[in-house]
């Protein structure tokens, strides 16, 4: 005997339909590569992502193929989550410190159609253009005034112009929760890396876990900033967790040492962030070479590799910052424990 409840699958799209519907003006602040602070709403972000949809599907991209990014945590890359993903494609965020050789495997055994990158990593999409089989264009994530004078990559694409032309009227498909929405591939392995296929059913139940207050304890009253890169198995799932809770959400883009960290947290009222000891060690260095505090910072998520028990007192005792220590594997999307 079946329940008689209403029947709604487990979809990526829903995220932002919510966030869109219940926290339509709270902000989304990015440092871009370009240098500058833009600010951004779940409003926007909603209708950017429905443009991302029609301009994908302009292109030809249809149901299961695979669009891949190289990209800083920002805005955009946040478009790119939900616009492909909500789409029915499926978003594979490339890792960009790895060597060449190993994204052009990756790219290649993915059969990416569409590369999306920052413009950091030029030099590198410059030196795998002329070399991977299926990616049919490349779109550099910024406006016109800052596409680069010439370059190597044939027939290069500008993020702006290429939403330029779609629509932000767009019905985000009923996919079955089942489909695959996006793809993360793991070195932690023998052999070349292996692909790890999310769900958007496996990324809503880890996003509604990881949300729980025994776990990251996200609410609408927190402004949370991911340092842990987007490309690095979906931030922790931050992006899918800030906009099913309407969190404000802070992304630091390219610049990760820790004076940049520390001006982002006091200058946009950091309650949470989230990344690896090597970050934070050098976020610690510059509080306390510069006798500085924490005024709105209250926890910190640390994964990756253990946490040194001297920074677990540092954040605890002198900055009064409590400290959750995560495991996890990009297998399990990823938060274990």
């Amino acid at each position: 005997m079946n329940g008689q409840m209403m029947q709604q699958p487990l979809l990526i799209s829903s995220l932002l339909t919510h966030a869109e519907r219940h926290h339509g003006e709270q902000e989304i602040v990015s440092r871009r590569v370009e240098g500058d602070i833009h600010r951004t709403t779940y409003r926007e972000l909603a209708a950017r992502a429905r443009r991302m949809a029609n301009a994908l599907a302009q292109r030809g991209v249809k149901f299961g193929d695979r669009v891949a990014t190289l990209a800083w945590n920002g805005y955009r890359h946040m478009e790119l989550y939900y616009g492909v993903s909500g789409s029915g494609a499926v978003l594979h965020t490339l890792n960009p410190r790895l060597h060449p050789d190993q994204v052009v495997w990756i790219a290649d055994h993915a059969e990416d159609q569409v590369l999306f990158f920052d413009l950091t990593f030029l030099p590198l999409v410059e030196a795998i253009a002329g070399r991977v089989k299926t990616i049919k264009a490349f779109v550099a994530m910024t406006d016109r005034a800052h596409m680069p004078s010439s370059t190597k990559v044939p027939n290069l694409l500008c993020y702006e112009e290429f939403l330029t032309d779609a629509s932000d009227r767009y019905d985000w498909p009923s996919l079955d929760e089942n489909s695959a929405s996006s793809l993360c591939y793991t070195s932690g392995t023998t052999g070349n890396p292996k692909g790890v296929l999310y769900s958007h059913r496996s990324t809503l139940l880890h996003t509604y876990a990881a949300a729980l207050p025994d776990a990251l304890n996200c609410s609408a009253r927190d402004s949370i900033l991911p340092v842990v890169p987007m490309f690095h198995v979906n931030a922790w799932g931050l992006p899918y967790v800030g906009c099913a809770v309407g969190a404000k959400l802070v992304y630091p883009g390219p610049f990760l040492d820790g004076k940049s960290l520390y001006e982002l947290f006091e200058a946009e009222g950091v309650t949470m962030s989230a990344g690896v000891p090597t970050v934070w060690q050098g976020l610690l260095t510059h509080v306390e070479s510069n006798d500085l505090s924490f005024s709105t910072m209250r926890r910190t998520v640390i994964g990756g590799s253990a946490c040194p028990p001297a920074m677990m007192r540092a954040f605890q005792e002198r900055h009064d910052v409590q400290v959750l220590h995560a495991w996890g594997m990009t297998e399990v999307s990823p938060l274990g424990t």
